[in-house]
């Protein structure tokens, strides 16, 4: 939408004041909403603390086969930034490595969350992290880790339509949206990530700051999309799939 330049510049009061600059585009069109990061994740009755893996490199320990589920790049955004991340810093020899894990694959970034949660599969290789935190705010047997190496960090951008037929009321809602009340809210309500420097993080939720972020340019992840899909495909043709309505009984090789 940019490249077609079909976004009006503006930018809220709020994200002027509040927002580092590179969650801002520089020609004023967007911001970062909110954000998420895609992590390791695993079921605490499956799993001992001392003994869950944390970081990339420990997913490839023997020990994990057959018990990873891993989201897929050609179905979700949020895995496909992932991936781009993860082949980048990490080399496409790790994901060959991992793919020999006996993984299995789903499809969503929000689909390793529910295997891991029903039991169905020990650890995630990936998937977002505010799924896991709400869950185990509620009680449930799960547990996030962000890898050592870092975790990719998933942006919200949201901008305006030059051609809106309300741009009054599109600029409000901007400002309502990027306030700091909205924001909190965002972080509070659903474990989302808020760059606002007012919004603080729910008490036993890991601080933002605290965090190794490992950013993409969105532009380079649309550019290599198709080579990206390509490649994983190929090094994750023969793992483990199952839809998500299936239980771990019906997957096929």
């Amino acid at each position: 939408m940019e490249e077609e330049r079909r976004l009006a510049a503006y930018v809220p009061e709020d994200v002027a004041r509040h927002f580092p600059a590179d969650q801002i585009d520089p020609d004023g069109t967007s911001a970062t909403s909110c954000a998420w990061f895609e992590v390791i994740g695993y079921n605490t009755e499956q799993v001992k603390r001392e003994e869950a893996p944390k970081s990339y490199a420990d997913l490839l320990d023997p020990k994990w086969r057959g018990k990873i589920v891993k989201g897929h790049p050609s179905y979700s955004g949020a895995i496909m930034t992932a991936t781009f991340v993860l082949a980048r810093d990490l080399g496409w020899p790790y994901l060959e490595k991992l793919s020999q894990q006996r993984v299995m694959q789903v499809q969503s970034a929000a689909d390793p969350p529910k295997k891991i949660l029903l039991g169905e599969r020990a650890v995630m290789a990936d998937g977002n992290d505010y799924n896991l935190v709400l869950a185990k705010d509620q009680g449930k047997p799960v547990e996030v880790v962000y890898p050592t190496e870092g975790a990719p960090l998933i942006i919200v951008p949201s901008g305006i339509f030059k051609n809106a037929p309300n741009p009054n009321a599109a600029r409000l809602f901007q400002s309502y949206f990027f306030s700091a009340e909205t924001q909190q809210m965002l972080a509070d309500e659903f474990a989302h990530r808020s760059f606002h420097g007012k919004v603080k993080e729910k008490a036993g939720h890991v601080p933002l700051d605290k965090l190794k972020m490992l950013k993409a340019d969105p532009a380079q992840v649309q550019v290599q999309s198709e080579e990206i899909k390509a490649k994983y495909a190929k090094l994750f043709r023969g793992v483990t799939r199952c839809d998500q309505a299936a239980r771990i009984d019906r997957c096929a090789r």
